[in-house]
């Protein structure tokens, strides 16, 4: 396979482990670097002598060589930078979370079926071992029905001066949700507050209700004293434990729950018995995600393959980011999707 000709805009947090894994990838060839600040694209820049760096987003859209235009820039950037690349023809890959509104998503879908040119997310979340192995393991029916979903994702800072903590974290954990369950949230339920003078919300609590009586809880804080992420799934039959902090067993399976059956003298009461079995923790490979994000999103620009996060689970990630938004704007209220 011709390996795809890709520019990287954006070269702040997570711009130079984009560049450096599409070097890595046979099936990309790094061709551009761009950012406005000039400091910034000599530093990374410097790594990549043979490649084009321009500050100039429009000499990477004029640019026919250019094939493929990866964004990571802040969420308010997103749009315009996307639109214009589009609209040049180019496939695009936008980092998380793809635009700041539902309307921005719609036009950008739209446009890039007008232009017949592949429009991805960066969720790289579903490309880690840890998150595939989980889509297997619920795939398989192992854990039974799942009742519930609850996330924590919490540490100290980075605060972020143009997002919420919402914004900021939850893409993640949407991302993922949406990825491995069937089953899509009917209405979202967001309690946030702001310490600073900011109004940035720093903690939020988001609930997320489901038509099959499932329920999801994630927590989100930038001002916590300890960094963790993790993710428990509650199932009918086992359970199981992501934590994405532990370096070797980061998912643990549980035999345990509880079986309800009615009494025998009265039918209203019900006997619950606790029920405890064995724990194994499944073998997941130990592979960069973004480096399998790469190479996903070549085969997609190639072969037009499905993506795995493609432009309408990016979607659907920023209308649940929407609802949240609202919701805590209206103090807590429930909001029907």
């Amino acid at each position: 396979m011709k390996p795809v000709n890709v520019a990287v805009v954006g070269l702040g947090y997570w711009g130079p482990n984009l560049a450096r894994n599409i070097v890595s990838c046979s099936s990309t060839e790094l061709c551009c670097l761009c950012d406005y600040n000039i400091n910034r694209l000599k530093k990374v820049g410097s790594s990549y002598q043979s490649v084009k760096k321009t500050t100039d987003i429009f000499e990477v859209i004029s640019d026919e060589s250019i094939e493929a235009v990866v964004i990571a820039t802040p969420v308010d950037t997103h749009f315009e930078l996307a639109k214009a690349s589009l609209a040049a023809g180019k496939h695009v890959l936008l980092e998380k979370p793809m635009t700041r509104t539902v309307k921005q998503a719609e036009i950008l879908i739209e446009l890039a079926e007008k232009k017949n040119v592949t429009l991805t997310v960066g969720h790289t979340f579903n490309y880690t071992s840890a998150v595939r192995k989980i889509k297997e393991i619920i795939l398989s029916g192992e854990l039974g029905e799942i009742l519930y979903w609850d996330s924590v994702r919490i540490n100290l800072g980075l605060f972020q001066h143009d997002v919420n903590v919402v914004w900021d974290l939850a893409p993640h954990d949407l991302a993922m949700l949406d990825y491995i369950l069937a089953h899509k949230p009917i209405s979202v339920q967001t309690f946030g507050v702001a310490h600073f003078s900011d109004n940035i919300e720093n903690i939020a609590y988001m609930i997320l209700r489901f038509d099959n009586n499932m329920i999801a809880h994630f927590t989100f804080n930038w001002l916590a004293p300890v960094k963790i992420r993790m993710t428990i799934v509650g199932g009918s039959q086992k359970m199981l434990v992501f934590n994405d902090m532990e370096p070797s067993e980061k998912l643990k399976i549980y035999d345990k729950g509880v079986d309800v059956a009615a009494t025998k003298d009265n039918i209203y009461k019900r006997l619950v018995q606790y029920r405890v079995g064995n724990m194994y923790a499944p073998q997941i490979d130990n592979i960069e995600a973004l480096n399998t994000e790469i190479e996903h999103f070549a085969q997609v620009v190639r072969h037009k393959a499905k993506p795995i996060s493609g432009a309408e689970e990016g979607l659907r990630v920023v209308k649940l980011l929407e609802a949240a938004e609202k919701s805590i704007k209206r103090k807590g209220k429930e909001i029907i999707l």
